[in-house]
């Protein structure tokens, strides 16, 4: 695997993960035994899903994490630290489990994508990096793959390095969008850390460098005559644009070959430029677009007959500019006591939304035996079992009265061990198998669920032992 952690980023953590991990060492809790869960509370652009992503990142942050002599110097200089904490950090060590669905996985609000079981201190200076982590790579691969679903099978390049905010936000997000569906990236970087195929044609201003706009066709497709596309719209798309490609791909003898279009009305310039491109006998040239574009625009233009074969999409995408904010939170769920039973934690809110669900939990994903599609998720208790040979009925946790029975069904556990004992214990898979992973988990997911607007809202249910648990302690607080 590639390594991304150039910098030691250990101090990437809320200043107050810092400040309760002392007190938590000063009031003898260093050992004590908890459980977080990462979880979002909203899809992105009211959305039906999202996608995990991120995961590969967190395990070598994890196997990578160290406090330096330098990182305890400036600790020290704070002068609010305790000196027998600084000490325990110079040996600083993860030593806790891990559970996390696999990157690619389709998931949904309230479940935990990412359970810690570590000691308090271990636990809490993870907080920071799986939040920013997780929260970034999986809005842009559910962004990617809305994109995507968007293009109808034509396919769609990331576009966005220039635009994301921040190296790693260009290079990751790079990577989140391929496991969401992208073709590839116009990032190079990209591709020699995490193999996304890069790409790239030209810019206006190689356009502009030459004295005609024939003149830089020409050279352009001379020197990448195996692959050429040319940028037609630096001056007029359809008076010189495509008549000067046209012309230079004759001239050469060029087949495969493409045509961008990059401004104006896509929808009439790729018809018009179609047209004129198949009575020159040049039938095998394809079109790409790109300009500011998103999932509403390229569904409107196919649906307006767009003559177009792929897309390029930049800050739209890499940004998620449409809904920026993932909103994934880190929430305390249990601790354990002396005997090493696990006593459930719930954080109670005014807002119903911000409620969280206590105990250290498991979730299964129901399938329908005869369709091979995602019917619902059940979140557990640790220690429940399904038994698929008896009918399961499920509630909605709110409206109790809204159930669901199924008969014949199967079960799959979406939470998988990752570390264990503080060791790595998940079989990485390349980046190759991350995303066609991810394309299956899209294909289990109903077309109602995979609107854009107004989605069939996907069942994500308690099981009765979890919303006993829950709802007592509620009404005990």
């Amino acid at each position: 695997m590639n390594k991304d952690i150039v910098n030691n980023y250990t101090l990437l953590c809320d200043y107050y993960e810092l400040t309760m991990a002392n007190g938590y060492y000063i009031a003898g809790y260093k050992d004590k035994y908890c459980y977080f869960d990462m979880f979002y509370r909203n899809n992105p652009d009211n959305g039906g899903f999202a996608i995990a992503c991120g995961l590969d990142q967190v395990i070598e942050y994890i196997q990578n994490l160290e406090f330096t002599d330098e990182d305890i110097a400036f600790l020290r200089s704070k002068k609010c630290f305790d000196e027998g904490f600084l000490k325990y950090l110079k040996g600083f060590k993860f030593t806790g489990d891990i559970y996390a669905v696999p990157e690619g996985t389709v998931v949904f609000p309230n479940e935990p994508l990412i359970t810690v079981r570590a000691k308090t201190i271990e636990a809490q200076i993870l907080e920071t990096f799986i939040l920013l982590t997780v929260n970034h790579q999986s809005l842009i691969a559910t962004k990617s793959n809305r994109i995507v679903r968007s293009a109808k099978g034509r396919p769609i390049m990331e576009f966005g390095a220039r635009r994301a905010q921040g190296t790693a936000a260009s290079v990751l997000g790079a990577r989140a969008a391929y496991i969401g569906g992208c073709a590839g990236t116009s990032c190079t970087l990209a591709d020699k850390m995490y193999g996304v195929p890069a790409g790239g044609t030209m810019a206006h201003s190689w356009v502009q460098m030459f004295d005609t706009e024939y003149e830089a066709f020409y050279i352009y497709a001379k020197t990448y005559p195996d692959n050429c596309v040319l940028l037609v719209d630096t001056y007029n798309v359809l008076k010189s644009g495509v008549p000067n490609a046209i012309k230079v791909f004759k001239e050469l003898g060029i087949k495969k070959c493409a045509i961008r279009l990059d401004s104006g009305d896509i929808t009439y310039l790729s018809k018009k430029a179609r047209a004129m491109l198949d009575e020159a006998g040049m039938t095998e040239c394809k079109i790409t677009a790109s300009n500011s574009l998103d999932e509403y625009i390229i569904r409107d233009v196919i649906h307006q007959g767009a003559t177009l074969d792929s897309f390029g999409v930049g800050e739209r995408l890499i940004t998620s500019e449409s809904d920026p904010v993932f909103g994934g939170v880190y929430k305390l769920v249990a601790v354990e006591d002396d005997k090493g039973n696990v006593i459930p934690k719930i954080k109670i809110s005014e807002n119903p939304t911000k409620i969280t669900t206590p105990h250290f939990k498991k979730v299964y994903r129901i399938y329908c035996k005869d369709m091979l599609k995602a019917e619902a998720d059940l979140i557990c208790v640790y220690d429940e079992v399904i038994d698929t040979s008896k009918p399961l009925t499920i509630f909605d946790p709110d409206y109790t009265w809204k159930r669901k029975t199924f008969e014949d069904f199967t079960i799959k556990e979406l939470l998988v061990p990752v570390f264990k004992n503080g060791e790595c214990v998940y079989d990485r898979p390349s980046i190759e198998e991350i995303r066609a992973y991810c394309a299956k988990q899209i294909d289990e997911q109903w077309d109602e669920v995979k609107r854009f607007e107004n989605p069939h809202n996907y069942y994500v249910d308690l099981s009765q032992k979890l919303w006993d648990i829950k709802y007592r302690m509620l009404n005990r607080e």
